[in-house]
């Protein structure tokens, strides 16, 4: 037991090490919608992304929330659009009653015989949890303004250089794969929205969940930009929450693992920041997909309305041992049977023990010989 212990052990920290080298090795330039942009002598990365798209048939918002790691003290997150944007803080409530609004629903599943994690087959082992209208010249800046931490600006480029200039006017470099993922983009005219981030106290690494950034922009159909997240060099997991008048769906799986709805159905009333977001589009759907092999994303992910409203709900069974007065229901028949298998054989053995002995009967002595 112990062995296999300092095993589970072992490959535990292995793996954690494998993921420290992986920062190291591969910094990470994309995100799930957009891309980071860092001083390649430091790291960070993008540990969880929670966005939100809603569409009501003319316009667009993506709510978007990043939760980083790294040793970066400042660094630069692009993000493509459609058409011209406007950009202000989101309240970062609105992941929490999201979160709420999907939530599986549980359903309490006994059973008589005990299983893996019941006694007597409990493990204490540790162990780990295997988630456009282009503007003049080249590079345009069409607004820009202080959100927060953020310095954001919404920019025109027609040339992925001049992009690439902008950003080193403001101190980053821009990665040749990144300048070469952006060129469909500067093709179809869309804009950027690129943001400077910097933490609140001067010198510190840019570490934990950054407050949520709210982009309304014109749209005639509902799109989630994903092609930069190609450029990531480990697999990648999406988590998208769509409101809309109806349950939608993304066209195609744009290179990866077949879109998968964890939650569909029509928001009750609800209140506070989904309340203001989710008025007009009351629809909630909840995506979620996975992509082994990045580099097959074959581009942005279009939204249509589902064949049908149906609802779609979680549900998780949790199994739970059948007990009795906080006893196994189990332990205790197997103790009654043998309890009354005791008793049956002491109650033989007694019955034995009181039969009266009869006497051997008696023996003749052979005739006599003639």
């Amino acid at each position: 037991m112990r062995r296999i212990r300092a095993a589970r052990v072992l490959a535990v920290v292995l793996t954690l090490l494998g993921i420290q080298l992986t920062w190291f090795l591969s910094p990470a330039w994309a995100c799930g919608c957009g891309a980071m942009v860092v001083d390649p002598a430091q790291q960070i990365a993008v540990s969880d992304e929670q966005s939100v798209l809603r569409w009501d048939g003319r316009q667009e918002q993506i709510v978007m929330r990043l939760t980083v790691t790294g040793d970066a003290h400042r660094a630069a997150w692009i993000m493509p659009v459609p058409h011209r944007a406007t950009v202000r803080l989101a309240d970062p409530a609105v992941f929490d009653q999201l979160a709420r609004a999907v939530a599986p629903v549980h359903r309490t599943r006994h059973h008589f015989w005990p299983r893996g994690g019941d006694w007597p087959f409990d493990d204490h082992a540790d162990g780990a949890a295997a988630a456009p209208a282009p503007g003049a010249g080249a590079v345009g800046v069409v607004g820009r303004q202080r959100l927060g931490p953020f310095d954001v600006a919404r920019l025109t480029a027609t040339d992925p250089a001049a992009l690439e200039d902008w950003l080193r006017a403001n101190g980053f470099a821009l990665p040749a794969r990144l300048r070469t993922a952006l060129r469909p983009y500067v093709a179809e005219h869309w804009e950027y929205v690129a943001v400077r981030l910097a933490p609140d106290a001067e010198g510190t690494a840019l570490a934990g969940a950054l407050d949520p950034l709210h982009l309304t922009f014109a749209a005639d159909r509902p799109v989630y930009p994903m092609r930069l997240s190609r450029l990531a060099s480990t697999p990648q997991s999406l988590g998208l929450y769509v409101l809309a008048a109806h349950r939608m769906e993304p066209s195609t799986s744009i290179g990866g693992l077949p879109p998968r709805t964890v939650f569909a159905g029509r928001l009750d009333a609800p209140r506070g920041a989904l309340g203001t977001l989710a008025h007009g589009a009351p629809y909630l759907t909840a995506l979620t997909q996975r992509f082994p092999q990045p580099a097959r994303i074959s581009g942005d992910h279009e939204l249509r309305r589902a064949g049908t409203d149906t609802p779609v709900r979680q549900v998780i069974d949790d199994e739970e041992l059948d007990r009795i007065a906080g006893v196994p229901a189990w332990l205790l028949t197997v103790a009654g049977l043998a309890v009354l298998l005791a008793a049956a054989i002491a109650v033989v053995v007694v019955r034995r023990s009181r039969r009266p002995v009869l006497p051997p009967p008696p023996v003749s002595p052979p005739p006599p010989l003639a």
